[in-house]
C-alpha cells in the first residue's frame, strides 16, 4: 500500500447485504467496510439500528427501511445512503432531505434486463410453460393433442404498457420484432418523438385496460399507484389477456387477482414481485396460470455488477465531497456546499 493510500481518510460505511465481488472491492478500498454477511439473509431491524450508529454512509436494498428511526440510529455524520435497487420506495426521500443526507439508486444499468425478463414473463404466461415443465417434472402421462395446454398468441397482438419510463419503453422496443401494437399510459406523457421512435400511442388508462391483450407493469410504487390493479381492473381486461409485473408488488391486489385468474376473468399472469414480499399470497400457488419467480428482474451476473458499481461509485463520490451520480435529492447536496 502506497504513502497516499494509507493517508487518504477511511470512512466507517456499514453494507447490508453481500454484493457482487467488484463492489465490496471498490468500497473496501476506500472506507472501513461493516458488512453484514450473518443469518437471517436480511439484516434484522435491530442489527440495522444498531450498526448504522456512527457510520459515514451506507449501501442499502430493498428490505432495509430508511425512516426517521434509521437517522436517529445513525447520528448526524451520516452523509450518504446508497440504495442497491432503481425502486427506493425504502426510502423516506423527504426525511433524508430534511436530514442533509444524500440518497441514490441505481437506474439504467438495469433498464435492458429487467424488459427481457418482462418479457420472459410474458411468454412464459401466455404459452403455459410453467405449467408445461411441471407436467413433466410430475412424470404424470400425456399424449400430444390438438386441445393440449393451449395458450395466447403473442405476436400481432396489443401490448399495453402501464408506467411509460426507461424500461417501459424498452419493454414497448421489444415488441416491434413481434408485429404487436403498443398502446401506453403514464400520467407523464413523453415528447412526440419518443412515441414515434418506440412506436407506442397513448391510451387512458380504462381504454388501454379494455384494449390490451396484454398488459406489462412498469410504475414506481406511490400512494396513487399502491393497488392500481384490483377487482374493478380485471373485470374491464380481457378475459384472454395477460397480466405482468415486475415493477412492485403492492401495485396489483393479490387477492383480487388470484379471484380473477380462478373464475377465468383474465387468462394468466406473470410476477415477479408480490405484495408482501418475500410472501405470495397463497391462493397464487395453487393456480396453473399463476407464473411466479421470487423477483429476478436484474438477476444476470454483469447487470447485478453494474448496480453494485453504481452503488459504490455513488458513496464513494458522497464521501468524497463530489456530487453522486444518481442523487435523489439534489437539495442534500446543495445543503453539503453550503447553497
Amino acid at each position: 500500500m502506497t504513502g497516499d493510500t494509507q493517508s487518504r481518510e477511511r470512512w466507517p460505511v456499514l453494507v447490508t447485504r453481500r454484493l457482487p465481488q467488484p463492489a465490496l472491492d471498490a468500497i473496501d478500498e476506500r472506507c472501513d467496510m461493516e458488512l453484514w454477511e450473518g443469518p437471517p439473509e436480511a439484516i434484522p431491524r435491530d442489527e440495522l439500528l444498531k450498526r448504522i450508529g456512527g457510520k459515514a454512509g451506507a449501501v442499502t436494498l430493498l428490505t432495509e427501511k430508511v425512516d426517521a428511526e434509521f437517522f436517529d440510529a445513525a447520528g448526524p455524520q451520516l452523509r450518504i445512503v446508497a440504495n442497491y435497487a432503481v425502486g427506493f420506495d425504502n426510502i423516506d426521500v423527504e426525511e433524508s432531505t430534511r436530514r442533509g443526507v444524500m440518497a441514490t439508486n441505481t437506474p439504467d444499468v438495469l433498464t435492458d434486463t429487467t424488459a427481457d425478463l418482462a418479457w420472459a414473463l410474458l411468454m412464459a404466461a401466455a404459452r403455459r410453460i410453467g405449467e408445461g415443465d411441471r407436467l413433466l417434472r410430475g412424470r404424470k402421462g400425456w399424449i400430444w393433442g390438438p386441445e393440449m395446454m393451449l395458450g395466447q398468441d403473442v405476436h400481432h397482438k396489443v401490448l399495453g404498457i402501464v408506467g411509460f419510463g426507461r424500461i417501459g419503453q424498452a419493454v414497448a422496443r421489444r415488441a416491434s420484432g413481434f408485429g404487436m401494437q403498443v398502446v401506453y399510459f403514464d400520467l407523464f406523457r413523453p415528447p412526440p418523438e419518443v412515441e414515434r421512435h418506440v412506436g407506442a400511442e397513448y391510451r387512458v388508462f380504462d381504454d388501454l385496460l379494455r384494449e390490451a391483450d396484454f398488459i406489462s407493469i412498469h410504475v414506481a410504487l406511490t400512494p396513487e399507484t399502491r393497488h392500481l390493479f384490483g377487482t374493478g381492473q380485471f373485470r374491464a381486461m380481457k378475459p384472454t389477456a395477460v397480466l405482468v409485473n415486475s415493477s412492485r408488488g403492492p401495485v396489483i391486489d393479490e387477492a383480487a387477482l388470484a379471484e380473477a385468474l380462478r373464475s377465468g376473468e383474465i387468462f394468466a399472469a406473470g410476477l415477479d414481485v408480490f405484495e408482501k414480499e418475500p410472501e405470495v399470497h397463497p391462493a397464487l400457488l395453487e393456480l396453473e396460470n399463476a407464473t411466479v419467480i421470487p423477483h429476478l428482474g436484474s438477476a444476470t451476473v454483469d447487470t447485478r455488477i453494474a448496480m453494485g458499481t453504481l452503488a459504490a461509485e455513488n458513496l464513494i463520490a458522497a464521501l468524497e465531497g463530489r456530487k453522486p451520480t444518481t442523487l435523489l435529492n439534489p437539495e442534500a447536496w446543495e445543503r453539503t456546499r453550503g447553497g
